[in-house]
Formats: structure tokens, C-alpha cells, sequence
């Protein structure tokens, strides 16, 4: 039987030493994790892989600077990719119609499952990853930066090395407040407020609202990690990029 205690466990690691990941682990662990589930065996994805110091400081504007971009071994941006796919069925005497929503979501699913069988096949082996999710607020500069053609739109991005000391370990709700059985069940105001109850009680989370100036940890959330105005630039900017690069 699977050690769920692994998963129960796992960390989000941000800081790594010096150890060096080899090109052929990193590749093994890369051809593993392509083993996941894809729509259709069409596997519309890619992979770019940053290992330089000059890539990773290019690449560590376009998320904000966070340390983890530059500190880390390997930055993989994977990408949604409909390109590879498309320019087989065009060879073939095939006709596409992949330059749609449908399409691109599609993409977008085969290339999160991906992304995280990799993470999972890495943390196993001893490493540590961190997903930036600034990789949608910034595509079009990463994409420039890495040179993606049209149909290939970055999703996501994974920092990765060997940890240096220990990770906290990040709260979760708990599995009753997510589970709904038979049909969805909608939430009263008590029952939210007892399934968020432990997330405020805890010492970072106060230290948060305390420092953000805020009367609550939504507040946190709603007026200083994602507000309203941040969210609608980053969706028009993503929204138009997709877009121009075909869907």
C-alpha cells in the first residue's frame, strides 16, 4: 500500500543549496513524468528548460523577482502546445481545428497533469519544487524570453533542487469542507466560518493580517495578494496573448 504519509507531508520548497541535478536524472524524471494522462494520447505539451544563470535571470523579471527563480537549479516553464501537433497534421494531409477555447483548454489540462506527475516524481527522488503562478500574469515577456511560437502559451512554471534545510509545512482545509458526495452542497455562513477557522488561528496568518494593517485574513487576500484591480489587468493581458498566439 501506498505511504500516504509522503504526500500528507509534502513541502513546498522555495530555498536550495548548490548540489547539482545531472542532465540524464533530469531527463528520466522528465520522460517519466510524460507518461501521464493526455487527451487523446495527443500529449500538448512542451517543456523548456532553463539551467543557465543568464536564462534564469531573464526569466526572474517576469515572476517578480522571487528568489527561488534565480536560487534555484533548473527553472521548467511548461507550456501549452497545439504547434507540434498541428504541423504533424498538416505533413499528414490532415486539416486542423484546434484554434479555439475547447482547444486550448485542452492543452492547458494535458500540460498541468504533466507538470505535476513531474513535481511529484521530483519530490519523490529528494528534491524540491516551488510553482510560480506569476506565469500567466507575465506570458507574453516569458514567452518572448524563451521564444514560443504561435499555439504554444506558458502555463506554469516549477523551480527545482535539492532543498537547503527545511520547509514549513502549509495548512490545508480539511477534506470535509472540499468533499461533496452525491451532489454539491452549498456552505452556510457557520459552516464556512468553521472550516476556516484553524487557517486564521494560526500565528503566520495573524502575523499577516497584522502587518498587512487589515481587520481579517480574507482582507489579506482580497486587498493585498490578489485585488480585484490586479486580477482584471493580468486577465486582459493573458486573455489577448492567448489570443495572438492563435486561439
Amino acid at each position: 500500500m501506498i505511504d500516504l504519509e509522503f504526500f500528507n507531508n509534502r513541502r513546498t520548497v522555495r530555498k536550495y543549496n548548490n548540489n547539482k541535478i545531472s542532465d540524464s536524472e533530469l531527463n528520466k524524471m522528465l520522460e517519466a513524468a510524460f507518461r501521464a494522462p493526455t487527451t487523446g494520447n495527443m500529449q500538448l505539451y512542451s517543456v523548456v528548460v532553463t539551467r543557465s544563470e543568464a536564462g534564469k535571470k531573464a526569466l526572474s523579471p517576469a515572476h517578480f523577482n522571487q528568489p527561488s527563480v534565480t536560487g534555484c537549479d533548473v527553472v521548467l516553464t511548461f507550456c501549452a502546445d497545439f504547434n507540434r501537433f498541428e504541423k504533424w497534421c498538416k505533413i499528414s494531409d490532415a486539416k486542423p481545428g484546434y484554434n479555439n477555447f475547447q482547444s486550448f483548454m485542452t492543452a492547458v489540462i494535458d500540460t498541468l497533469l504533466v507538470a505535476q506527475q513531474f513535481c511529484t516524481i521530483a519530490e519523490m527522488s529528494g528534491l524540491g519544487c516551488c510553482y510560480l503562478g506569476t506565469t500567466t500574469y507575465n506570458a507574453p515577456q516569458i514567452s518572448e524570453i524563451l521564444k514560443l511560437p504561435k499555439r504554444v502559451v506558458p502555463v506554469t512554471t516549477l523551480t527545482l533542487g535539492y532543498p537547503d534545510g527545511d520547509s514549513p509545512l502549509s495548512d490545508r482545509l480539511s477534506a470535509d469542507a472540499i468533499i461533496h458526495r452525491g451532489h454539491y452542497r452549498d456552505y452556510s455562513d457557520e459552516v464556512i466560518k468553521s472550516y476556516y477557522a484553524e487557517k486564521e488561528s494560526r500565528d503566520d496568518s495573524r502575523r499577516f493580517v497584522e502587518e498587512n494593517g487589515k481587520k481579517s485574513l480574507a482582507q489579506v487576500f482580497t486587498d493585498v495578494r490578489y485585488p480585484k484591480i490586479n486580477n482584471e489587468v493580468f486577465s486582459d493581458i493573458y486573455m489577448e496573448f492567448i489570443k495572438n498566439q492563435g486561439y
